[in-house]
């Protein structure tokens, strides 16, 4: 039987990313900032392209910010970065293997989170 869902309220909102977030340190998944998840989410759930003045100019950081994100999602091989061969002077974005198993983990939590909120069964 589908119910109309009420929205949701901003308590459980913010119980939802506290359980995803506990269970992301549980799990013992690297430690991302939340730049560098919006960096990571933007780089995976929008079309490529992705350059860094790109990045920058859809969440309104400095390209220095980018840069200091994609240092770290690099270094975990979340990401990687190659010299656009069409433009020398563009920087592009790219998504690993290993980043989309994150991101498919991290949305596996989340979904789980969120059934088991519905369900009534949060810490």
């Amino acid at each position: 039987m589908a119910e109309a869902r009420e929205p949701m309220k901003t308590a459980l909102a913010l119980d939802m990313w506290r359980l995803t977030t506990v269970e992301g340190v549980r799990r013992e998944s690297p430690d991302l900032t939340a730049r560098q998840m919006a960096v990571m989410l933007t780089v995976y759930l929008t079309p490529a392209p992705h350059t860094v003045r790109g990045l920058a100019a859809e969440l309104n950081i400095s390209k220095p910010a980018i840069t200091r994100a994609l240092d770290r999602l690099s270094q975990l091989g979340l990401a990687k970065r190659k010299v656009d061969q069409t433009d020398r002077r563009s920087i592009l974005v790219q998504r690993t293997v290993k980043g989309s198993v994150y991101l498919t983990e991290f949305g596996e939590i989340v979904t789980h989170t969120l059934r088991t909120l519905e369900l009534g069964g949060g810490d």
